[in-house]
């Protein structure tokens, strides 16, 4: 009963503290306040990630209170969604300043984060549907922030009909899932006596509803079209959605986990999102535009995070999102910085740096081999291993095989083994406090072995033919390759204009 108050009066000091986070946005509408009045608003719009925050620490065990799903993967990701909220809305009260659309900004800003929080909370079926479906229509007001902007108006159009399909997905399954287990209240919904009541084509078609629910706002193949079109929105709105929307999915998937077990919706997910790899690794290396270069980085990584989610690693996923979701939102606040004054190459000697790659190549495989042989019947590892063993070479190869002489491979070497101890304490930090009752009673049956393996060569075949067309640029294949990347990292072409017209009336 202590605990059961405990939660019910940080549920209420929460939602008090959102809704005057909300109220102050509407005030800061008012043409008659001052835009001074911005500072006060963001005071106000730090209080609900504190009280989230305090729940996280205070909260050792799951609890419900009504409608609400207290638990903390629940209060982890609301404190993770309105705490890089509140740091980007700090980040535009100058960053913005000036812009016609100023004040309507903060107010859909705070409105999107707030809506996203509390979809998160909802342990009703019903609020979780309704919730998200107002976090993506907050998002697209956001892309179409300035929409006397005609390529803005066609982002928002792309990315309204998408998220139209992906909330009436989930949106049916919902439903679906209510009329067989007859339960709006996600953990009895999930409950073994709830779920041996779906037959085996009612599971795999909700799994299959949920699958499309989660790729589309994930931006992945063949749904990326949305995440590209929006690079026209204003980069502290680019840093809220892939660092605290895009990355949804892991958390749907964690929450729906109890239906998935490994059926043929497991594997549409584990192929899509492997397709998803190679083509968003794709796109960041042949665009030089800086935002589409991180439109397709996170491409590939929201794929990294499904296929986990898909092996049945909800808690690396959850991690994973959230360590990409801190790391985007700062390559985007930093996107002004993106431009380098020109410097002269320097000379490096090739016969020794072919030696060093050749030697990290080797460290990274054994490296991979002796994680795989550690657990070898688990499709996660092999995947893991993979990721880990690839992400070595290319660490190497840049921090150490290129360095400038022996002080500057030093400095790589400590840099990276720096970087490896701060990942696995953080890793074991998270897991530890993530690994609560919802995933230790969530039984993942993963994939069949030979589609894992299948996955496996087919990122593998991706990585052959990058290394390929590195060393062949004069090719006809690479450059078949390299504008077919190209224009599938590009706008359409009616979302393009050489200037923006919108401009001239003030020209005039």
């Amino acid at each position: 009963m202590l605990i059961s108050l405990s939660l019910s009066s940080l549920l209420t000091l929460f939602f008090i503290m959102l809704i005057a986070a909300g109220l102050s946005g509407l005030l800061f509408l008012h043409p008659r306040v001052p835009l001074n009045f911005v500072r006060i608003h963001i005071c106000i719009v730090a209080l609900p990630p504190l009280v989230s925050l305090v729940a996280l620490a205070n909260t050792s065990v799951n609890g419900n209170v009504g409608p609400w799903s207290l638990d903390s993967l629940a209060w982890l990701m609301t404190f993770f969604v309105l705490a890089i909220g509140l740091i980007i809305q700090r980040f535009s009260a100058r960053y913005l300043m000036g812009d016609r659309h100023y004040r309507k900004y903060f107010t859909l800003f705070t409105f999107t984060t707030g809506v996203a929080s509390i979809a998160w909370l909802s342990g009703d079926l019903r609020l979780m549907a309704i919730f998200w479906g107002a976090t993506l229509v907050g998002l697209t007001l956001l892309i179409r922030l300035n929409r006397g902007w005609k390529v803005a108006g066609e982002a928002a159009k792309v990315a309204g009909r998408l998220f139209t399909l992906s909330w009436f997905s989930l949106l049916f399954a919902v439903i679906w899932l209510f009329q067989v287990t007859g339960q709006w209240q996600l953990s009895l919904a999930l409950t073994n006596e709830s779920l041996a009541q779906l037959g085996a084509w009612e599971r795999t078609g909700i799994n299959l509803l949920i699958v499309l629910a989660v790729i589309i706002p994930a931006a992945q193949w063949p749904f990326q079209r949305w995440l590209i079109e929006s690079v026209v929105a204003p980069t502290p709105v680019s840093a809220i959605m892939h660092a605290g929307l895009v990355n949804a999915g892991g958390i749907m998937l964690a929450r729906f986990s109890p239906l998935f077990n490994g059926d043929i919706a497991s594997i549409m997910l584990l192929i899509f999102a492997s397709i998803s790899v190679l083509i968003g690794s794709g796109i960041s290396l042949v665009q030089v535009d800086y935002k589409r270069q991180l439109v397709g980085s996170t491409i590939g990584q929201m794929g990294f995070m499904l296929i986990q989610c898909a092996l049945g690693a909800y808690t690396a996923a959850i991690i994973h999102l959230i360590l990409h979701g801190l790391f985007k939102a700062a390559l985007f606040l930093q996107a002004g910085s993106a431009v380098r004054r020109f410097e002269a190459p320097t000379r490096v000697n090739e016969r020794s740096s072919s030696l060093w790659v050749m030697a990290g190549r080797i460290l990274s495989l054994a490296v991979g081999v002796a994680f795989w042989f550690m657990t070898p019947g688990e499709g996660y590892h092999l995947i893991s291993a993979l990721i880990l063993g690839w992400s070595l070479s290319v660490s190497w190869t840049q921090l150490v095989a290129f360095g400038e002489g022996r002080m500057g491979r030093i400095a790589g070497l400590s840099f990276l083994g720096g970087a490896a101890i701060v990942y696995f304490l953080i890793h074991n930090l998270f897991y530890k406090w993530l690994h609560t009752s919802i995933f230790q009673s969530v039984q993942s049956v993963q994939p069949p072995m030979p589609v894992v393996i299948i996955v496996v060569c087919l990122l593998l075949v991706g990585s052959v033919i990058g290394t390929w067309a590195a060393r062949n640029r004069s090719s006809v294949s690479f450059a078949v390759l390299y504008l077919w990347l190209v224009r599938l990292g590009e706008a359409k072409p009616k979302s393009v204009e050489s200037h923006p017209n919108y401009l001239k009336q003030y020209l005039s």
